[in-house]
């Protein structure tokens, strides 16, 4: 869909090449996190046997990589700010790189879990750093759908992870196996290294730092900018966000709810388990009774792709239903998908079927979440709060995000061998029907809303209000 020049009306196609290749580019950043996620799945069937691992370790091997990503999600915001978003993608991307290389080559378990922690970092910048790129330089027109192209990336790179993972089970190029699984993650991170050194800095930031004249050339190089009157709505946006929010404000009686819902679905993403899934389906394939590694790593490959296409429904209908069609139906499905894997693990005979049930449970669970929670979490984390706490709101909820990632990854096997996997499954189907509740009771549907009016929504007590606010015309002046 090509947008329209907002002066002349007439339509822009070179810009949106340009913005979509530049988003491409960057959305590698998002293609590392899936990956560098997904990747310990297939690989941890191998490192059992390498370091000899307990269920303990095993369950640190796969969380370690979540500390570093809530240490990222806490730094992020600042190096952002201070370097840029380009010069932090660059960095990044030579930590993913040099990560990938390192660990592959890990002498010790320790060493493998300082570097997973490493790695983490990048991950949990990335998941901050490359949204705001992509929507910083992309037109408002077709921001969202970038958005969404971003949780897109991800499982993409979860998806290949899984897929690399088979192809070096079986030809591991005369290594252990989980070694060019790892390695192999540079690839990507080399792309990135390079494709943002020929890639802009944002007009935004030049604009933060009163950088007008550097914007002004950044904005007319991207063909078919209306320059005068984008410098003037960044000019605008910096008026108002020269005044950053607190987190204590999020606790105003009029603006806690906007918390709530954003804390809230950001807890329930990961309590409903799909990090179970993600991490460690080769080993629910197996203790279904998959005879071999390389069939457990096959039948997560299928659920990997599953998991893509699926997100692709998001892409396709989130500005069509809107936000609470889809997290309500998904919801739905989760929870008819996990009591059917529980039963496959509770009733013998199921369990004896060996692996059909488990992946039909399996892929209508992942269908139900890749179109609902998943990308639709991260959407209206972006939404919801009022402009001026907009960032530290998105943090705070990114941050409870992943810290609820690590508690549900470093406890499944211990829930399993606690209170056996029927019952761990049915826990994280209690939790779906918690999500249910939640998003009936609570999640406002901000389909076609102006964020004034996302924002008004909450100052009137949960009511929605019409907003009609006036383009602002001011130019910003050279040197401003």
């Amino acid at each position: 869909m090509a947008f329209e020049n907002a002066t002349t009306g007439t339509r822009s196609p070179q810009r949106q090449r340009s913005v979509y290749l530049t988003s491409a580019i960057a959305a590698l950043g998002g293609l590392l996190f899936g990956y560098d996620t997904g990747v310990i799945s297939g690989a941890q069937l191998f490192l059992i046997q390498t370091f000899h691992l307990s269920p303990q370790q095993q369950e640190l091997a796969v969380s370690c990589v979540l500390i570093g990503a809530m240490i990222g999600a806490v730094i992020a915001g600042r190096v952002n700010d201070m370097l840029g978003r380009k010069k932090t993608l660059i960095a990044l991307a030579i930590l993913f790189t040099l990560g990938a290389i390192l660990t592959a080559f890990s002498p010790t378990f320790i060493f493998f879990i300082i570097l997973r922690v490493i790695v983490g970092i990048g991950i949990g910048s990335a998941a901050s750093v490359v949204p705001v790129y992509i929507s910083e330089i992309a037109p408002s027109q077709i921001r969202g759908k970038l958005v969404i192209f971003q949780q897109l990336a991800i499982t993409i790179g979860i998806a290949v992870s899984y897929w690399i993972d088979l192809l070096f089970a079986r030809y591991p190029l005369g290594l252990l196996p989980w070694q060019p699984m790892f390695a192999a993650a540079a690839i990507p991170g080399i792309l990135l290294f390079v494709g943002m050194l020929v890639s802009p800095e944002t007009p935004r930031w030049y604009a933060s730092k009163g950088r007008w004249e550097e914007a002004r050339r950044t904005l007319d190089s991207i063909k078919g900018a209306d320059t005068a009157r984008e410098l003037a709505i960044i000019h605008d946006a910096i008026v108002i966000d020269s005044s950053q929010g607190t987190l204590k404000e999020l606790f105003a009686p009029r603006i806690r709810m906007a918390l709530v819902v954003g804390v809230g679905l950001a807890a329930l993403q990961q309590f409903v388990g799909i990090n179970t899934v993600i991490y460690y389906a080769p080993i629910i394939f197996r203790s279904a009774g998959v005879a071999s590694a390389n069939a457990a790593i096959l039948a997560t490959s299928v659920v990997g792709v599953v998991n893509v296409l699926s997100t692709l429904i998001a892409l396709m209908f989130v500005d069509r239903l809107g936000r609470r069609v889809l997290l309500i139906s998904g919801c739905i499905g989760m929870i008819i998908g996990l009591v059917i894997l529980g039963l496959v693990f509770f009733v013998p005979s199921l369990h004896a079927a060996g692996a059909g049930f488990t992946l039909a449970a399996l892929i209508i669970y992942i269908i139900s979440f890749a179109f609902s929670m998943g990308p639709v979490f991260w959407l209206l984390s972006a939404e919801i709060f009022p402009t001026r706490l907009r960032a530290v709101g998105a943090a705070t909820s990114t941050f409870v995000n992943w810290f609820c990632n690590f508690l549900v990854s470093v406890t499944f096997l211990s829930l399993v061998a606690a209170i056996s996997a029927p019952y761990t499954f049915w826990l994280y189907a209690v939790f779906g029907f918690i999500a249910l509740v939640f998003c009936l009771r609570l999640v406002p549907e901000t389909k076609g809303k102006k964020l004034e009016e996302i924002e008004a929504y909450w100052m009137n007590g949960q009511k929605w209000v019409g907003v009609a606010p006036q383009p602002n015309t001011i130019q910003p002046q050279r040197g401003d």
